[in-house]
């Protein structure tokens, strides 16, 4: 048995880093075993030098999203989740607060980029505007020209970059490690969205102590996973009003003497974010009776 991390992930079968730093082709024990870059693991070689993953130790964190059919696990022990955005082609805003829910969910620091700042793009400066003001943390970036502002957060970190396609992930992955030479993504005017280029999930080494992981881009993202008073909680500005709803099982929709609707009608709760919570809700219901 050798211990190794798992730095890439191909459906079914693993490329795993081991201590001496050669990386080794695997597969895993049984096929409902689910592994994800980040994960560490022990593995058995095997005589044609491949090996199996026959242990995968304690996770301090698992990110993955899921529908009513299926799960997939995006990464383990990640410390923070890079939601990265553009200017252009224009952001999926429900993509943007499923993966913040996601992150909250889970205990994952969210960090949200908006790339491309060198195209003017008013809407998506004052989308980012909202969500600085829940308190998470904002960077603007222009990453063909310059990453150095997301050098700092990286610092000590496991890091994730999730996002739509065409964001601009790989050309971040591409600055911060040119030697990976990722291919960026052409975007498709007429169809306003990224050509996929990832297919698969990599982590990267930035230096000892810093890792950074690239996903393929995302259209969905499923919360099905997430339980009501979880995701309730996951809306950061509901938290000082959990627990003030004149009914225990309040569901926040059309019930009197409910906190959560009360801020909303005065303004200091998007109805947008409780949009979102009640779609959520109704996917959450969908899960639990069906």
């Amino acid at each position: 048995m050798q211990e190794g991390l798992v730095v890439a992930a191909f459906g079914k079968r693993y490329n795993v880093e081991l201590t001496d730093g050669h990386v080794i082709s695997c597969v895993t024990r049984g096929k409902k075993v689910d592994n994800a870059a980040g994960d560490r693991v022990s593995i058995k070689l095997t005589d044609n030098h491949e090996g199996v993953i026959e242990k995968t130790a304690e996770r301090s964190s698992l990110l993955y999203r899921s529908n009513a059919f299926k799960s997939k696990i995006l990464a383990a022990n990640v410390t923070q989740i890079l939601i990265v955005l553009a200017t252009q082609p224009s952001f999926y805003e429900d993509l943007l607060n499923r993966c913040l829910i996601a992150a909250e969910a889970c205990g994952i620091r969210p960090v949200i980029i908006l790339n491309k700042c060198d195209m003017a793009n008013a809407e998506a400066e004052e989308k980012l505007a909202f969500y600085a003001t829940l308190g998470y943390h904002t960077v603007r970036l222009s990453a063909a020209e310059s990453v150095a502002p997301l050098l700092p957060l990286l610092d000590h970190q496991t890091s994730i970059l999730v996002g739509q396609s065409g964001m601009g992930k790989s050309t971040i992955i591409n600055a911060l490690l040119p030697e990976v030479h990722s291919r960026t993504q052409e975007i498709s005017a007429t169809l306003d969205s990224g050509k996929h280029t990832t297919t698969a999930t990599h982590l990267y080494h930035l230096d000892v102590h810093s890792a950074i992981i690239d996903s393929p881009g995302l259209q969905e993202f499923g919360l099905y996973h997430v339980d009501t008073a979880t995701l309730e909680y996951a809306f950061i500005e509901f938290r000082p009003f959990i627990g003030k709803c004149k009914f225990n099982n309040c569901t926040h929709q059309h019930e009197p003497g409910c906190a959560i609707l009360e801020q909303v009608t005065q303004g200091h709760i998007k109805r947008l974010r409780l949009q979102i919570f009640q779609q959520l809700r109704a996917e959450n219901a969908v899960r639990v009776y069906s």
